[in-house]
């Protein structure tokens, strides 16, 4: 089962690893014909109401392959509306071609007649709630009529993320939907047919630019809406934790605060203006400041857990303290990593190591990324916590839900990549589930590191990933 708003991912997905949208709605089309062909008679009547997307732009595909019937194409709306180009180009196609086709402007327009078949694609995936005009007026038609409706993809008025029926939705006859089934539609008083329309496995499993789709920001949000996250690092080393803190600011986070030991807080500061230090006694992590953290941890979205802190007997014992006593949501990196085996947490904690880390946890690692897949996935659910495993291929899983990243290139073998990283899916992890906070995050970094080497060649630091994050992140890439 998958929702709408993931098969929109899939959908762009699988238009990055080059199987065209035009090609999919061509199939889809074709499939929405195949049922209707299964439930006419040969002498049929058959009405295709549509709406004004790419669920509409299936219906018209499926008008041209059925000739054979008394066909009547309407659109709700006018033309230049339709939502997307390739659904624009197919209703021109019918137009072009002299289909029968009417252009509903209002409610007061709308005449249903009284087909055999009616094929309502009126209101896709995407669309939830009440069913406004004049597709109102519409789906009471085909509920009050006695022609059966065949649905495309879900019925008007489903919402495809949890399978609720608005009031005035359309009670389908029959409901085509593609690829995998949708949210609601077992409970449904209908036939569902599951077309396959060629969405190749690896939209699913590869990490591409239609994940970016889970990213949004409510033009209405205020000062923390999106994300405040605290990174605990430095004492050995200060670059670490503000690349971290730096790289999650790039990646949307609305605050970030940095909690280092004082020996360096201001060596810290010295990066950049837009940091916020918050020290703590000493040159160290010590579990004297456990507690203290807890405290300034409670008020953030996640914590980034790691970066440059070392690993001295009593830094580890703290870090150990603080994420067992910890039931928020933590990235944890570096040094940090080789704690996560023995602890007994609430926490739910995103674990981000190369593979020599991997195999200091406890983890298996192999040449082969499909292999090494498999082993990820079986230490992930091991751990019951969500892994980011650094390589040529990054492995993302839960233990469940496993995905490949393919971005990044060779120059990024440079120290300080792997705490940008972090700092990326620590912002994300504030707004995302952790297993898309990761995968988003690792086709971020990687696709970072491929701006700067594409705009520069190689010879890359770690510093130069950070005005490319929100490049990555928030702009179209072929």
């Amino acid at each position: 089962m998958i929702t709408g708003s993931e098969m929109a991912v899939v959908d762009e997905n699988a238009a990055a690893l080059g199987v065209p949208r035009v090609q999919l709605m061509e199939s889809s089309g074709n499939a929405v014909a195949e049922v209707v062909d299964r439930v006419a008679d040969d002498d049929a009547s058959v009405t295709v109401v549509a709406g004004r997307g790419n669920n509409a732009g299936d219906a018209f595909v499926a008008a041209r392959f059925l000739d054979q019937y008394n066909l009547r194409v309407l659109l709700l709306g006018r033309p230049e509306t339709i939502t997307t180009d390739i659904a624009r180009q197919n209703w021109a196609a019918l137009e072009r071609a002299e289909y029968e086709t009417e252009q509903i402007r209002d409610a007061s327009q709308f005449e249903l007649r009284d087909p055999d078949v009616v094929v309502d694609a009126m209101l896709g995936t995407g669309i939830s709630g009440e069913l406004r005009e004049p597709a109102r007026t519409a789906a009471e038609a085909m509920n009050d009529g006695a022609a059966t409706v065949v649905s495309v993809d879900v019925p008007s008025g489903m919402d495809a993320e949890d399978g609720t029926l608005a009031e005035t939705a359309v009670d389908a006859d029959e409901v085509v939907t593609f690829h995998d089934t949708k949210p609601g539609l077992a409970d449904l008083d209908a036939g569902v047919t599951v077309a396959d329309i060629g969405i190749p496995d690896a939209a699913e499993t590869f990490v591409e630019r239609g994940d970016l789709l889970r990213l949004s920001r409510d033009q209405s949000s205020h000062k923390g809406d999106s994300g405040e996250v605290l990174v605990i690092g430095g004492g050995p080393y200060t670059g670490a934790p503000a690349l971290s803190a730096q790289a999650a600011l790039r990646a949307g986070a609305d605050l970030v605060r940095v909690a280092c030991p004082r020996a360096v807080a201001r060596e810290l500061q010295g990066y950049s203006e837009n940091l916020i230090v918050r020290s703590f006694d000493g040159d160290h992590l010590a579990p004297l400041h456990v507690d203290g953290l807890l405290d300034l941890a409670a008020d953030h979205d996640t914590v980034v857990f790691g970066p440059g802190l070392g690993d001295e007997a009593a830094t580890l014992d703290a870090v150990a303290d603080f994420l067992e006593a910890y039931d928020g949501t933590a990235v944890v990196d570096a040094d940090a990593l080789q704690v996560v085996p023995d602890l007994d947490t609430d926490a739910e904690l995103l674990c981000t190591p190369h593979q020599g880390e991997l195999r200091a946890m406890g983890g298996e690692t192999a040449d082969d990324w499909r292999e090494r897949a498999e082993l990820v996935t079986r230490f992930a659910a091991q751990l019951d916590q969500t892994i980011l495993v650094k390589g040529v291929y990054d492995i993302v899983s839960d233990g469940e839900h496993t995905r490949i990243n393919r971005t990044g290139n060779a120059g990024m073998t440079v120290g300080g990549t792997g705490d940008v990283l972090a700092g990326i899916t620590g912002a994300l992890a504030a707004v995302q589930p952790l297993r898309h906070a990761a995968a988003v995050g690792a086709y971020t970094a990687g696709r970072a590191g491929d701006i700067v080497v594409e705009e520069n060649g190689f010879g890359l630091v770690a510093t130069d990933l950070l005005d490319a994050i929100p490049k990555a992140l928030w702009t179209e890439n072929d």
